[in-house]
């Protein structure tokens, strides 16, 4: 009985071997035919096809399996499949962390971000003059932070609420930029003013509005400046990184990711902070990620716990609004900090150890 029993085992392990080799060489078919459907941009996924193969499957089944467990096996093969079709596809972004293993390092006047270093973006949400955007530049430079936001053009949900100052935000913006050493990112919501961003400012800031404007990220991607991509209100993360393709793929490699919050049901923060997109983004690209913890929250009473989260969680930067007189801000007053509650915030984060400069 013994030997029997060895024998019959020989024999599954002789059918196992088989079995793992016509399971590859169909993961290999499978790959071809992902391919071919990559270049004809048709869904991977054929539902007909797969019922009618099941179908075909069950009516030929000879057993002893019956019917419904044979669906399930092949339901399973054909599963994995999919996933390897998918899995090819994303290892062929260039953003994607499998194209590229190390990380992308930006270099904006010796400011690195993406490296082993964390850095500090701040400003006003708008510039709505010159003094204004003067003493928020002082304040920054005297806590020897050296990355200032401010919007010249802003999208807002209202058509009667204030747009920004255009082309003069920005001259305004590079005037105060050159007095006191700073590197300036601004939002850009018109492919034809990139050519005035390469004039003015140092980054271009693509909002959330606009994380799927496909022309002006195209437009982006041509330009000759790097690119601070937030990710949209209602966007996963998937659709955010194919944005951030949309631009490396025109030839500009130097693209950074911002979580500033996606839209859910809770009504006691502005937007919802995901946390846990900043170890993923990291995980599955080379980009730098950094996290708008103004934006997200909308509440200066948690801005620094939200920072120290990032931060832990391996953003590469934070970002927030400050303007000398919130009260009066021209847009989104409630969640600006004035220059003392920045000060103090700046020192809470720099006290809490996960700030590296």
């Amino acid at each position: 009985m013994a030997e029997a029993l060895d024998q019959l085992r020989e024999q599954l392990n002789g059918i196992n071997y088989e079995l793992l080799r016509l399971l590859n060489e169909r993961a290999s078919i499978v790959r071809e035919i992902g391919e071919i459907k990559e270049k004809q941009g048709v869904p991977k996924f054929d539902p007909v096809r797969e019922r009618a193969m099941l179908e075909e499957l069950t009516r030929v089944n000879p057993g002893p399996f019956k019917d419904a467990e044979i669906r399930h096996l092949f339901k399973e093969i054909f599963k994995a499949s999919l996933n390897l079709q998918e899995e090819d596809h994303k290892q062929q972004l260039l953003v994607s962390r499998k194209k590229q293993p190390q990380s992308t390092v930006i270099n904006l006047q010796g400011t690195l971000i993406g490296g082993d270093t964390q850095v500090m973006v701040a400003g006003p949400c708008s510039v709505e003059s010159y003094d204004q955007l003067r003493t928020v530049a002082a304040a920054l430079k005297q806590a020897g932070i050296k990355v200032m936001r401010g919007g010249a053009f802003k999208p807002r949900t209202s058509p009667y609420d204030f747009q920004g100052l255009g082309v003069e935000g920005l001259k305004m913006l590079k005037e105060v930029a050159d007095e006191f050493g700073l590197v300036t990112i601004s939002e850009i919501v018109h492919p034809d003013h990139m050519e005035l961003a390469e004039q003015y400012i140092d980054v271009i800031q693509i909002g959330a509005r606009n994380m799927q404007n496909f022309e002006l990220l195209k437009a982006a991607g041509e330009a000759k400046i790097p690119v601070l991509l937030k990710r949209g209100i209602a966007a996963t993360l998937e659709e955010f990184v194919h944005a951030a393709e949309y631009i490396v793929v025109k030839g500009n490699s130097e693209v950074m990711l911002i979580e500033r919050g996606i839209r859910t049901y809770e009504k006691w923060t502005r937007n919802t902070l995901d946390i846990s997109a900043v170890p993923l983004l990291k995980q599955e690209t080379h980009l730098p990620v950094m996290v708008d913890i103004s934006h997200s929250t909308g509440r200066k009473d948690i801005l620094l716990p939200c920072a120290r989260a990032a931060l832990a969680a391996g953003a590469d930067g934070i970002m927030v609004e400050v303007h000398p007189d919130p009260q009066t801000a021209l847009s989104d007053a409630a969640q600006q900090l004035d220059i003392p509650q920045f000060e103090q915030l700046w020192s809470g984060i720099l006290n809490s150890g996960l700030f590296h400069q």
